[in-house]
């Protein structure tokens, strides 16, 4: 009862401390709203206005109705180009993602079954939009060629026919997957600093000696500081996902808001526990952020919110599978997005409680030893 007293009254200090932070809370705010949204509709994995130039060598009905096909929201009206010279000066330049060379006699030689070839040129910079888009333009000109042709409709003679059924996300707007990878991510950050940043302040402003004096242990100020903190970050999260991911972005979540606040919740211990023991190891500020930046910079780029998983070498998978992060996207994803009920996320809730405890437990022996020293 006497530690749950302390603990209770040093959460009380750490919300009092927290909530008089404008900044802070300026900065918590702006993150679950502004940059949720302005990352998750102004970042596109898919083909958008993509510019085209054609060199248009043949001067038919057939490459005038290519160029037609090409409309948008996927593509840009094409612009014509006198040569193959000045396609490649433009390219140099980067006013175009493609270039579309049509050779001479091409409609004529489509109509006496020979095979021509149309050079498609594509500035690789652009990497999402050159791979998907070269897709794309395939498309557009097997289907304008097999209309000329007069066998538009070949789906009878095919022996086979796939059916596609896409789940989770119907419409494929990487707009969802953005938007909720991003809330994991800015989780993870912000319970690092703000944990982190309390721990460094009582140093810096020399408070901790106050604390030294009171019938406290290390236990219950590293609890109050996770949980004071760990509770604003878990309901900006709950309110971010529910306010902003499914009403501004309209993201169909159809999973249990439940089951996402107790893993949340999980995922904040380990972040928070880290971010203690980050900060005992830094001395100030300054290097407690040269610290937490690239730790968190490789721990999101390995969590699978930015690539999949799958894609990686098979020993950075490994690797990644010790992360908090990786874990949370992942049970993010199953819960909200697959309604994955919590059999099917309790490895992920065990992983991050172990690492949460490992970095818990670590963090305290460096505390204690932080205190004796500065008592």
């Amino acid at each position: 009862m006497h530690r749950f007293r302390n603990t209770l009254t040093l959460t009380l200090k750490e919300f009092r401390s927290l909530l008089s932070d404008a900044v802070m809370m300026g900065l918590i705010i702006v993150i679950f709203t502004v940059a949720v949204i302005a990352i998750a509709k102004g970042i596109s994995i898919e083909v958008r206005n993509a510019s085209v130039a054609i060199v248009d060598e043949d001067h038919s009905v057939f490459s005038r109705r290519l160029a037609d096909s090409l409309q948008a929201p996927y593509f840009q009206p094409p612009q014509y180009l006198p040569s193959l010279k000045e396609a490649q000066q433009a390219m140099d330049k980067g006013d175009y993602i493609f270039v579309l060379v049509l050779p001479p006699q091409l409609e004529k030689d489509l109509l006496r079954g020979a095979k021509p070839e149309i050079q498609v040129i594509a500035d690789a910079t652009a990497l999402s939009q050159a791979g998907i888009g070269f897709g794309y333009l395939q498309h557009i000109i097997q289907r304008e060629a097999l209309v000329l042709l007069g066998q538009d409709d070949m789906t009878d003679l095919l022996p086979l026919q796939p059916h596609l059924n896409i789940t989770f996300n119907p419409n494929t707007d990487s707009s969802w997957f953005l938007a909720l990878a991003n809330v994991s991510t800015f989780v993870f950050m912000l319970a690092m600093l703000l944990v982190g940043a309390a721990v460094i302040r009582e140093r810096e402003r020399g408070t901790i000696e106050h604390l030294l004096v009171m019938p406290v242990s290390a236990n219950e100020i590293a609890a109050a500081k996770i949980i004071a903190n760990g509770t604003v970050i878990a309901l900006a999260t709950l309110a971010s996902v529910q306010f902003i991911v499914k009403g501004v972005l309209s993201v169909d979540l159809s999973g249990s808001m439940a089951l996402f606040a107790l893993g949340t919740v999980v995922f904040l211990f380990s972040a928070a526990a880290l971010g203690i023991l980050l900060a005992i190891a830094a001395p100030s500020m300054p290097q407690f952020a040269l610290l937490m930046l690239p730790i968190y910079i490789v721990l999101r780029i390995i969590s699978g919110g930015e690539t999949p998983l799958a894609s990686m070498p098979d020993w950075l998978q490994n690797i990644s599978q010790a992360s908090p992060m990786t874990q949370y996207v992942s049970f993010s994803n199953a819960v909200l997005f697959r309604n994955a009920p919590l059999h099917l996320v309790q490895k992920e809730l065990l992983i991050m409680g172990g690492i949460g405890l490992a970095f818990l437990l670590i963090a305290l022996l460096r505390f204690r030893s932080m205190l004796d020293k500065q008592g």
